[in-house]
């Protein structure tokens, strides 16, 4: 399978009082051309910061280094004025906040209108009119409506789906999503990942999802990598990481996801993860993890195949009984 983005010992870095810390660390990630990449983890992760690293849109005084490679080629070499023509062209992003993503001044349609005027050679007529188009595909009641609304004249639902339509302007090759079905109702949520996969099959693009969601990645993944303290510590095939997990974090994650025939309490990963500017020595994992041993906070566990496309880094991989408990 063709490999539409690479991702080489990617470090994110920013600037703080005690010096430069780092929100990623060493990440490797690929994402197979047509499919579905999903990236699991609490809040404070990393996961939105590495998406945003791929676009090259962390703050100023930021660091990034490694590669980063759309088709073969080192995003991070590219100039700010060829990132223009990569950002909402090739490579869409559908940001966490809807409502912050959207420019409270402008109509929804206006705001659509000029991001496919931007990459695209169309009048603003035939902008307009594919805009339209988009609010009907993405299924917006009365688009001609519509697209003279503001944000704040739209549901929460709808305001997603605009900004979906958004994404979709140019007809990326690649769409990264964070946390696009965040504070809507479940109904809304398989609406919303019922239309990614519909359009995922329309345009065959590939698509990074990042949520916290077992659910959410069961129903979407293809893949999926693990992210924790701004590491990956599990990556491979959305079957095998579900039904068997290797590392001791992606087994309490879905552990703690609540299940239609439970009784009794859910389980729960106690403590919280590291500030990433006092990061430990060792397993930045160890202080939480039930099974930890004295050597899991004395090194850096190595990345290890665990199965046919199965990864993880952890000291306990051979004792993946108790693990898997």
């Amino acid at each position: 399978m063709e490999k539409l983005l690479e991702i080489e010992e990617l470090v994110t870095s920013f600037s703080t009082k005690k010096g430069m810390v780092d929100a990623v660390r060493s990440v490797n990630l690929q994402v197979r051309k047509g499919k579905t990449l999903v990236i699991l983890g609490e809040s404070g992760s990393g996961k939105s910061v590495m998406l945003k690293s791929i676009l090259r849109l962390t703050p100023q005084g930021s660091r990034l280094s490694g590669e980063i490679r759309f088709k073969g080629e080192n995003l991070l070499q590219y100039s700010a004025k060829a990132m223009e023509q990569i950002r909402g062209n090739r490579i869409a992003m559908i940001f966490q906040d809807a409502l912050s993503a959207l420019d409270p001044l402008y109509r929804v349609g206006s705001q659509l209108k000029e991001t496919i005027m931007a990459h695209q050679k169309v009048s603003k007529r035939e902008a307009m009119d594919r805009v339209v188009e988009l609010f009907r595909k993405v299924g917006i009641p009365s688009p001609q409506e519509r697209i003279r609304s503001f944000p704040h004249e739209m549901s929460g639902g709808m305001r997603q789906r605009a900004v979906i339509a958004m994404a979709l302007g140019c007809n990326p090759e690649l769409l990264l999503a964070d946390e696009p079905t965040t504070a809507l109702d479940v109904t809304i949520q398989a609406q919303i990942l019922r239309l990614f996969k519909d359009l995922q099959a329309e345009f065959g693009m590939s698509i990074v999802l990042v949520t916290h969601d077992i659910g959410v990645a069961a129903e979407m993944a293809d893949d999926i990598a693990v992210m924790y303290a701004g590491k990956i510590v599990e990556y491979g095939r959305a079957e095998e990481v579900l039904a068997k997990p290797s590392h001791p974090y992606t087994a309490g994650l879905i552990a703690a996801t609540p299940q239609s025939k439970m009784k009794g309490r859910l389980t729960t990963i106690p403590g919280q993860p590291p500030l990433i500017a006092n990061m430990p020595s060792g397993c930045a994992f160890a202080q939480r993890c039930s099974s930890a041993e004295e050597r899991c906070g004395e090194s850096q566990p190595e990345f290890v195949r665990t199965g046919a496309s199965q990864h993880a880094a952890c000291c306990l991989l051979n004792k993946q009984e108790r693990i898997a408990q």
